[in-house]
């Protein structure tokens, strides 16, 4: 199973927060750097991820995003559904091919509908806070708590 780049990119931006993220708001194109992600592809995606309120967003000088719920709270399925949509609609084939006609009855269509239950699961027991618990445990660096970025 392949992820799209967008569920990838917003994955490690999300985790990016949780990890590094403090209080205060941290700017897009401070996590791209860190995430080596295209900042205008990551604009988009935290579009996605504001509209579906796991992230909140604050404007100006200082401005940047946060999560907008602890990182226990936050979990892979939040993350891809907020980007690809509901997960049973990319998992789940629904389309013949091009001139065949619908064969359901002897196929095992229920296989994709267990494949998609069991990875909902999945994702849905595996928060942001557990990410970070086992970056610390792989000792991931962490981006430095000190380091300050200032604009003129």
């Amino acid at each position: 199973m392949r992820w799209s780049l967008q569920v990838q990119y917003g994955v490690y931006a999300m985790f990016d927060l949780a990890y590094n993220g403090r209080e205060t708001p941290v700017q897009v194109r401070v996590i791209g750097e860190r995430q080596q992600i295209p900042t205008r592809y990551l604009e988009q995606i935290f579009q996605r991820l504001r509209r579906a309120r796991l992230v909140e967003g604050k404007r100006g000088p200082g401005g940047g995003y946060r999560l907008s719920r602890a990182p226990a709270e936050i979990t892979l399925l939040d993350i891809v559904e907020a980007i690809e949509g509901p997960l049973s609609r990319s998992l789940v084939p629904t389309l013949e091919p091009r001139g065949r006609r619908p064969v359901q009855a002897s196929r095992p269509g229920f296989l994709w509908e267990g494949v998609a239950e069991g990875v909902a699961r999945s994702l849905a027991t595996t928060t942001l806070e557990s990410l970070c618990r086992e970056a610390a445990r792989r000792a991931v660096k962490r981006a430095d708590a000190d380091s300050h970025t200032y604009v003129i």
